[in-house]
């Protein structure tokens, strides 16, 4: 009765706000009725490999176009918002506006997509940071997906299995082929890990995809080192509209 009380006087004093633009909402870490359309949710037929949405309906799993023209190292993958509308906002506050509350309700989204991956042994993994941009930020955003994306899947996860060793200058406006150039070879697994991901699937989670080359990257240095299969989960595709 007293926890109760505590809450209910919790929630007097700060009633729960939408995750996307503030407003009064019934209850914590939702999103309001007026977000709710603008949240572009992937839910019926998408890319087996990345998670864009595709059209049309199928009994059997279908790859995009982009996925067809680049090899990914990966088995399967999954995404739970398009990069647009209400799904930028809420990446952007989560990586660089200090959101961190939005990276538990964002790995029940995930988790809902990728429910479908969860295999005996698997092992969730964020994709890292480099040291100084860690220390800048102050959090990794995909380790808190990871880590709240494991709780929800009743699975292992560790927050340093992957590493960058040297620092990468930002993806942001380059082209594809400049985006996995930068990165190649750049995602190493940490020694002291590899033993952990041996002969094990792996799951590894990012906040967003454009073109797929920082998630080949942590892909490629898995298989490298005898890990099992790779999957991935992210929360946000960057789609080109149809």
């Amino acid at each position: 009765m007293w926890a109760q009380g505590m809450q209910t006087l919790v929630q007097m004093i700060y009633p729960p706000r939408c995750l996307s633009c503030g407003g009064l909402v019934e209850t914590d870490f939702g999103i309001c009725s007026a977000c709710w359309p603008k949240t572009p949710f992937i839910s019926g037929l998408s890319c087996d490999l990345c998670g864009t949405p595709l059209p049309g309906q199928s009994d059997r799993a279908e790859i995009c176009d982009e996925c067809l023209k680049t090899e990914r190292p990966w088995t399967k993958g999954r995404a739970a918002l398009e990069y647009k509308d209400q799904g930028r906002r809420l990446v952007l506050g989560l990586k660089h506006g200090d959101r961190q509350d939005i990276a538990k309700p964002a790995a029940k989204w995930m988790a809902r997509v990728t429910r479908d991956l969860v295999q005996e042994d698997l092992i969730i993994v964020p994709i890292p940071l480099h040291l100084h941009r860690h220390l800048a930020r102050r959090y990794n955003q995909s380790a808190l997906l990871a880590e709240a994306l494991a709780e929800e899947l009743d699975l292992d996860w560790c927050p340093d299995a992957l590493q960058r060793p040297k620092p990468t200058p930002s993806l942001d406006g380059k082209s594809r082929e400049e985006r996995f150039e930068t990165v190649t070879g750049r995602i190493t697994v940490s020694p002291d890990r590899e033993e952990l991901l041996k002969n094990r699937p792996v799951l590894i989670v990012d906040d967003v995809m454009t073109s797929g080359a920082t998630l080949a990257a942590a892909a490629e240095a898995c298989l490298a080192i005898g890990s099992g299969q790779v999957f991935v989960s992210i929360l946000a595709r960057v789609a080109k509209d149809p």
